[in-house]
């Protein structure tokens, strides 16, 4: 991606799983990438490790420091906001325990040419020859969940949770993420809805000119992540809300 990229990635209490030589190898091999942390009130030693990057980076690693746990829609919002006043051509965000391997970034920069795309979103499709590696009941509640989220949007969408998205800067992006979102759960659910409810008319036409589900070559479940019932129980109700308000 010769474009400017600034990748957001939201952190809390990451300081047992954060591969920093990861991060700092991408910045090595991509020189438009610049990499802007949210420190969402962790409590552990994320604040130090992330600091001792920025230290090393000349300009090009920076860190935005919440002063409390404001959840990681909150925190992926305030850090675009803030890596759009960089004026970058892409902004994006990417789950802290790389999940999804910074050299799929590759392939988004491909993705990032085609005329018309404003997001890349990764999905993770277990197709032969990718190595998508996910627990069989996150799979599973998975495809309960992506059904219910098509239903809600309104829109024929395979993954809306996967933790590796990107935006092209601009006006309109700002304003996606302008106000704070309502859901704490599904907030990238939320995101797409203010997308095509912003681009107003057909929204199955909208999402096939204006967004693009890439299929991940690699994806590896990362231990440290819990799904209790009453999160699910959350989700589904966020989902409802934003089914809501788009028949409504």
């Amino acid at each position: 991606m010769n474009q400017r990229l600034t990748l957001v990635v939201p952190c809390y209490n990451e300081a047992g799983r954060l591969d920093i030589a990861a991060f700092e190898r991408a910045l090595h091999a991509r020189p438009a990438l610049d990499l802007l942390f949210v420190d969402d009130g962790s409590r552990d030693g994320t604040g130090q490790m992330l600091a001792a990057l920025v230290a090393r980076s000349a300009g090009r690693a920076g860190v935005l420091t919440l002063a409390a746990n404001s959840g990681k829609g909150e925190a992926v919002r305030q850090g675009v906001l803030a890596a759009l006043d960089r004026a970058p051509d892409w902004v994006g965000y990417w789950d802290a325990d790389l999940a999804t391997p910074l050299d799929a970034l590759a392939d988004f920069a491909v993705v990032s040419g085609r005329p018309g795309v404003e997001v890349i979103i990764g999905s993770r499709v277990k197709l032969l020859g990718r190595n998508i590696t996910r627990q069989a009941h996150r799979h599973y509640a998975g495809r309960v969940f992506a059904t219910a989220a098509s239903l809600a949007l309104g829109i024929p969408v395979y993954d809306t949770q996967c933790g590796a998205k990107l935006f092209r800067a601009g006006a309109r992006t700002r304003e996606l993420f302008q106000a704070p979102f309502a859901s704490r759960w599904v907030f990238d659910v939320e995101l797409l809805d203010r997308l095509l409810a912003q681009a107003g008319g057909d929204r199955r036409r909208v999402a096939e000119e204006r967004i693009y589900e890439l299929a991940l070559r690699s994806w590896h479940h990362q231990p440290g992540s819990k799904l209790r019932p009453r999160d699910i129980l959350r989700a589904a109700l966020d989902l409802w809300r934003v089914y809501r308000r788009r028949v409504r």
